[in-house]
């Protein structure tokens, strides 16, 4: 469970850290733009820091603020929104269509849907399309991928997976993804057979990832069994435009204790691996200030300090994330 201590003093200190960045702002921006990389065989660039509008969104309470920090976060160079259907049923959609409708053409849409079955899949996307203003999304991602069972109803032939390759074809959405942030061997498995064009998968210092031991969950922690191991390499072998979440852990990696780190460091650690943009909720305008101002002064981490930070963190906070983690389908 996370530390309610280690919580609150996340978020007081992201409010001080966004008082500064209120100030430096548009000389910082000026001086250091947003950082791009292309997302993988899509060919599409895309800012380091995409931002992720999942449950942190929804706590801006209403459209008006959900919207506002939406332009903020454009404003501030992030040009990638990741969504959901399963975000408020079509809530976050529909907030995130109010900004599309006037400013689509300046990001890269992402949005994920649940079902396994295609029929219904396809049903709520066509809605998904209404809600977010557009006549096409740039990704749809199969939304928090299981186990094998899992898998073998996403690929079944009245599946998800090729209800999306349809509408592919229908130019309704330009690439198809997987998201996972559960069992990094069945992602290996996924990335491995189907025709994907991106991947979203747990990418942090804690190394997360179950699989193996009762139940399938990893009893050691120095086992490193991880997202880093095995399913970002497969991804990295066939181009796969790869987006990193879960970074801090949602809140439970942040703190002064054992194993804590703040979210500098934590963004550093994930920007230094292979990947195109780390999606990041930020329920606070101050945190779209602070992460952008993260992002525009990254440096990669070297790698000795990435082994080290990692076995630290891994060490004090794996098994916690690996738990808390396998149901769970808020990015």
């Amino acid at each position: 469970m996370v530390n309610r201590y280690s919580r609150r003093e996340f978020l007081e200190k992201s409010a001080l850290a966004g008082l500064g960045a209120a100030a430096l702002g548009s000389a910082a921006g000026a001086a250091n733009p947003m950082p791009t990389r292309v997302l993988g065989k899509t060919g599409a660039r895309v800012s380091i820091l995409a931002l992720g509008c999942g449950s942190r969104l929804l706590a801006y309470g209403t459209e008006e603020a959900a919207v506002e920090a939406l332009n903020l976060a454009l404003d501030s160079g992030i040009n990638y929104l990741d969504t959901a259907y399963g975000y408020g049923q079509g809530r976050s959609e529909s907030w995130v269509g109010q900004v599309a409708k006037t400013r689509r053409k300046e990001f890269f849409l992402a949005t994920k849907i649940e079902p396994r079955d295609g029929s219904t899949a396809r049903r709520i996307l066509e809605g998904s399309l209404k809600r977010l203003q557009t006549d096409q999304i740039d990704l749809i991602h199969v939304h928090a991928l299981l186990g094998a069972d899992d898998l073998a109803k996403i690929e079944a032939k009245d599946g998800v997976l090729n209800a999306l390759y349809k509408m592919r074809e229908e130019k309704l959405t330009r690439f198809v993804g997987v998201t996972c942030h559960y069992d990094p061997a069945v992602l290996k498995t996924a990335i491995e057979r189907h025709d994907f064009d991106c991947v979203q998968m747990a990418l942090n210092a804690a190394l997360q990832g179950m699989t193996g031991g009762e139940h399938g969950m990893v009893l050691n922690p120095a086992i490193k069994t991880s997202f880093e191991g095995l399913a970002l390499p497969a991804a990295r072998q066939k181009n796969l435009g790869i987006l990193a979440m879960k970074i801090m852990g949602q809140e439970g990696l942040l703190g002064t204790g054992p194993g804590k780190s703040d979210p500098a460091k934590l963004l550093q650690y994930t920007w230094s691996l292979p990947v195109a943009a780390a999606v990041v909720g930020m329920p606070k305008p101050n945190m779209i200030r602070q992460n952008a101002l993260f992002a525009r002064s990254f440096v990669p981490m070297p790698k000795d300090e990435m082994r080290d930070f990692s076995r630290r963190v891994s060490g004090a906070n794996k098994l916690a994330l690996d738990l808390r983690f396998r149901d769970h389908v808020d990015c």
